[in-house]
């Protein structure tokens, strides 16, 4: 239900909001693949490059087709204003560069995705932005962590592959006493499982490649917050260029209409699968957020409605083993992507988190024999079947 009676479900919106028709009353969208867009005279494009009124200039400004994909990200995550990038890193490197300066501090989780990873240890240094990694489940560590000059919380949860939840009443509360910027990688959740703003989340940030496309079509990122936060960051971005295209935006903007139902089953499958691995002799760790024995499930279930698409585990014989299981997969991809309706395994350790050093991997939870599995809409017998096959020859 809505928080309103009289107000239509954020599914609904996803649906609904639309670029008004043209002359031609076209029920779907039409793409509107134009790089400007013109002005009747001289004074209407006068008032539109001073910001008074809302027109299109330039479509790395603005488009329709972005827009409605942003309004329909806004409704979906009850944020006040979004803007959309062309990756989903693009819209991590924007929400970060486009608010902290020279001389700010970033308190970030050190379970992030290995480009974040890189981003904040290697990238903002360069600029004079101190970062400072925590382990997601150390409260104390995060606290201690802040200092004056501190700016900005980041976070995932679940985290990217570790599935590490981190609590996010728990966050907002923290942000909230330092006066922080709270900014959710929400990648991992989507807007339909769990919604970091009702925490105290002043920023979230999507890959909109992975769950939202759902298809492994297209990139796209997209930023949504409080609008003065967005504005800096739209402002940043209209000048250095990580704009989204017209043409990901409509294929985006379409897939959020059928984002809810193909979540549902992503889900389903991914906690029959983690279910079904539970157990394995081969495996000595299986962690999904939804089952009993993942250690932060009491918070999982607290502040998500669904378990999500991914399963990860831990293959007994490390480094090769890893290996040795991707290769012998009959039916899942191997593709550095998730969120596809085709299932997708990888194995951190030697793809996206590989130019790692070893003791870093350790550091963050990517060990030898880690395998992340991103749970497709295939028939999940198929699914089981494949992978069950291939830990019996790894």
């Amino acid at each position: 239900m809505s928080d309103k009676p009289n107000e239509l479900h954020p599914v609904t919106k996803a649906i609904r909001i639309q670029t008004p028709a043209s002359q031609q009353m076209e029920h779907s969208t039409p793409l509107f693949i134009t790089s400007s867009f013109c002005f009747d005279d001289a004074e209407d494009m006068r008032a539109a490059f001073a910001d008074e009124t809302d027109a299109n200039i330039y479509s790395r400004f603005s488009n329709p087709n972005v827009d409605e994909f942003v309004a329909k990200m806004v409704a979906l995550e009850g944020a006040e204003a979004g803007f959309a990038t062309a990756t989903g890193m693009a819209a991590v490197f924007s929400s970060m560069f486009a608010l902290l300066k020279q001389g700010d501090h970033l308190v970030c989780c050190s379970s992030v995705f290995g480009s974040t990873y890189a981003m904040v240890t290697k990238y903002l240094p360069r600029f004079g932005i101190e970062c400072t990694l925590v382990p997601a489940d150390d409260k104390e560590a995060w606290e201690k962590a802040v200092k004056p000059n501190t700016k900005m919380i980041y976070l995932e949860t679940p985290t990217n592959p570790q599935l590490e939840i981190i609590d996010l009443e728990w966050a907002g509360e923290l942000a909230k006493k330092h006066n922080l910027i709270l900014n959710v990688d929400n990648c991992f959740a989507t807007p339909l499982l769990q919604e970091p703003i009702k925490f105290g989340a002043h920023l979230v940030v999507h890959s909109a490649t992975k769950w939202i496309d759902g298809q492994g079509r297209v990139l796209g990122g997209v930023i949504v917050g409080k609008a003065d936060l967005v504005k800096e960051i739209y402002l940043f971005c209209r000048n250095t260029g990580p704009s989204l295209s017209p043409f990901n935006a409509w294929v985006l903007s379409k897939s959020l209409e059928t984002m809810d139902v193909r979540l549902q089953r992503h889900c389903e499958n991914a906690f029959a699968l983690a279910k079904a691995l539970e157990g394995h002799p081969k495996i000595s760790m299986v962690k999904y957020p939804f089952l009993q024995s993942h250690p932060q499930y009491d918070i999982a279930i607290k502040q998500m409605k669904a378990g999500g698409g991914i399963v990860c585990f831990e293959i007994k014989g490390g480094m090769q083993a890893g290996r040795d299981f991707l290769n012998a997969l009959q039916l899942l991809s191997m593709t550095a992507n998730l969120g596809d309706s085709r299932s997708i395994a990888s194995h951190p350790a030697s793809t996206t988190h590989s130019k790692l050093s070893e003791a870093e991997r350790l550091s963050v939870g990517i060990t030898p024999g880690l395998i992340r599995i991103s749970a497709g809409l295939e028939y999940i017998d198929d699914i089981v079947n494949d992978i069950m096959q291939a830990l019996d020859k790894s």
